[in-house]
């Protein structure tokens, strides 16, 4: 409950902001032997916008991240993500390619952003349960996103809303 209401006004005050740059990645985590892939949106400052547990890395998968992605957030005006091509036909089917950028750093920010959750997961000793995964992957980045609290973070919710106090 609390996490849903994190994720919602943050939502409404990333909403406001043009100039959009998604890194988007995918992680790989074990639920009893068998592997499943977490899809993270992370936005350029770092906050994790989305996570989604899929069983396959193909490119329906890849589609259904970001159209989940694009209905909840809107459109990005750049999408940064790794070489796999399940992202280029994504986002071909969606007709936005020419806003996808892929080089050998770029995405260095959402790999970044894999470290608190992987912390966690060994703290928690793995997980037993997709259903569990699913459940505590999007409330995790929530929040974390509400207690990493950094200097950007600030300047950019002040600007947004005037009467705020930091």
């Amino acid at each position: 409950m609390f996490a849903a209401d994190i994720r919602r006004k943050r939502v409404q005050l990333l909403r406001a902001f043009s100039k959009w740059k998604w890194h988007v990645d995918e992680v790989f985590v074990k639920v009893n032997g068998k592997r499943h892939y977490i899809w993270r949106a992370v936005y350029q400052e770092g906050e994790v916008l989305e996570a989604v547990v899929t069983k396959r890395q193909n490119n329906a998968a890849a589609l259904k991240f970001l159209e989940k992605l694009m209905k909840r957030h809107g459109k990005a005006e750049t999408i940064v993500t790794d070489l796999f091509a399940s992202y280029r036909a994504a986002l071909r089917e969606l007709g936005v390619t020419e806003k996808q950028r892929t080089s050998r750093w770029l995405n260095n920010r959402v790999e970044n952003s894999h470290l608190p959750f992987r912390r966690r997961e060994r703290v928690m000793q793995r997980f037993i349960r997709v259903r569990s995964l699913q459940t505590f992957a999007p409330v995790h980045s929530s929040v974390y996103n509400h207690f990493n609290e950094e200097r950007s973070h600030q300047q950019r919710y002040i600007q947004a809303d005037p009467r705020r106090r930091p």
